[in-house]
């Protein structure tokens, strides 16, 4: 039997009976011996003495699963050969494919879609090489790419466990808006490794999306592939997150009737997510930033040998405040948690000012539980999909790459950021807007045009456009 999590009330447990030894009888007796519940059976294969069938089981808890492994262990002639759950089986052989545009049907076809007419096209593409986005995938094709070093609440697990992460972005970026994703799991965490395998396989992509590469290394692969690809390169990690925050905040600020000009924002957590966060609200006018990390309040006052923290410490804390999470938090009008569960205490809270407004967005775990805090926050949002207010990267990458595809962006830049995440604001109107409802769902199909509109418009108006294309 694999070691797998169960998290579902139904599993599927594939058996094999010698059945000169046993009757299936005994196999159903220990499933409800250990409180499971025998739903359907299927046969798969069958012989004179042996026979493999598929029991789905409902139980109660993940630990009769393993109450009924232990006991198939004592039973001759059983043997449980595997245990899925609906998840792990949505996952066999993976969750995405590649199909052809257009059916191969004769000769004909065969010989104009490869050899000998693909030639016209290949010399095409090679008198002059910007033909590549229109004859090829690259024009609406993004690799998601990863070295599997931080992902999700689970670390670095490796290019292997990392690759259901990025079938999954994959399939967002095509339902959502209809742009072709392929992950790519890098078998390397070397930083140069990194860089020269995404610029090897940048021909036959539009866009590079960076997925769960661990800080500091992913600021300065992220920057090197800017300035060294001429494609849009976006770490979804950093500037998605802080995309969509931003977005939530507005509508946050509009709601609490304050101004980001005038707004006391701390940020806890100043790692890839709170660094990107925090530029993007320098960028969208915000004036008070405190940041809060391990070592307490970053200070221009100190040194510090991580980088970017320095970059943090000599760009925010005006007032050059010294101390922990609870002195930043004295009369602060918004909190942001990018950090770990349950370091923001109720009284914390009660120091803020009057309707404070808070993201707690570490998973899956938050900063506070809402039901701890709801009857004294204005506003208050979690990166989980179970409760209000989710801060979800769904929201902002489809239509970001989108835009970026359809007008050939070189970059993506702040100008695109800011614009994404005014769209995002935006979709909610003002009839809608409550403290329960500050960013739309990621189902809401008015999310990627929007987004992708917008996004257009500041690449054509920053300069970074090199097609314009049809409304």
């Amino acid at each position: 039997m694999r070691d797998q999590p169960l998290d579902g009330k139904t599993v599927i447990l594939r058996i094999e009976l010698d059945t000169k030894q046993t009757l299936f009888g005994t196999a159903a007796t220990a499933i409800e011996s250990a409180g499971g519940d025998i739903i359907a059976i299927d046969v798969i294969q069958t012989s004179r003495d042996r026979t493999v069938r598929d029991l789905t089981v409902k139980v109660r808890e993940a630990e009769t699963t393993n109450k009924i492994a232990k006991a198939f262990e004592s039973l001759p002639g059983i043997r449980l050969v595997n245990v899925s759950d609906r998840t792990f089986l949505l996952h066999l052989g993976g969750k995405i494919t590649i199909q052809p545009k257009t059916p191969i049907q004769n000769r004909d076809d065969l010989s104009r879609v490869y050899t000998p007419e693909v030639a016209r096209v290949c010399t095409a593409i090679h008198e002059d090489p910007s033909k590549a986005f229109t004859l090829t995938i690259k024009r609406n094709c993004v690799a998601v790419v990863s070295d599997g070093s931080a992902v999700l609440g689970l670390g670095n697990i490796g290019p292997f466990a990392a690759m259901p992460v990025m079938e999954g972005k994959a399939m967002l970026f095509k339902q959502f808006a209809d742009v072709d994703a392929f992950p790519i799991c890098l078998d390397t965490q070397d930083t140069e490794g990194i860089i020269a395998a995404v610029k090897a396989i940048a021909p036959g992509f539009g866009g590079i999306n960076l997925e769960d590469i661990s800080s500091p290394r992913c600021f300065e692969i992220e920057q090197r592939l800017r300035e060294e690809l001429d494609i849009p390169v976006f770490h979804d990690d950093q500037h998605g997150t802080a995309v969509v925050l931003y977005a939530a905040l507005l509508n946050a600020l509009k709601l609490t009737d304050r101004r980001i000009e005038d707004a006391r924002i701390v940020i806890c957590g100043i790692g890839a997510a709170g660094t990107a966060c925090t530029k993007m609200l320098l960028a969208g006018g915000a004036r008070h930033v405190i940041g809060v990390d391990r070592e307490g309040i970053l200070t221009r006052d100190k040194h510090y040998p991580n980088g970017m923290w320095q970059w943090y410490a000599e760009h925010t804390n005006e007032e050059r405040l010294y101390g922990g999470l609870t002195e930043a938090l004295q009369n602060a009008d918004v909190f942001i948690g990018l950090s770990a569960g349950g370091i923001l205490k109720r009284d914390y809270i009660l120091t803020m000012a009057e309707q404070p407004i808070v993201f707690a967005m570490a998973n899956p775990e938050p900063e506070i539980r809402p039901e701890e805090a709801e009857d004294i926050v204005a506003v208050f949002a979690t990166g989980r999909s179970d409760y209000p207010n989710q801060i979800n990267n769904v929201l902002c990458f489809p239509g970001i790459f989108r835009g970026a595809l359809d007008c050939r962006a070189s970059v993506i830049n702040e100008e695109m950021k800011l614009a994404a995440a005014e769209a995002i604001a935006a979709v909610i109107s003002a009839d809608e807007l409550s403290p329960l409802y500050i960013v739309p769902s990621v189902f809401n199909q008015r999310v990627v045009e929007e987004v992708r509109r917008r996004v257009v418009q500041a690449a054509i108006q920053s300069g970074v456009a090199r097609r314009q294309p049809r409304e």
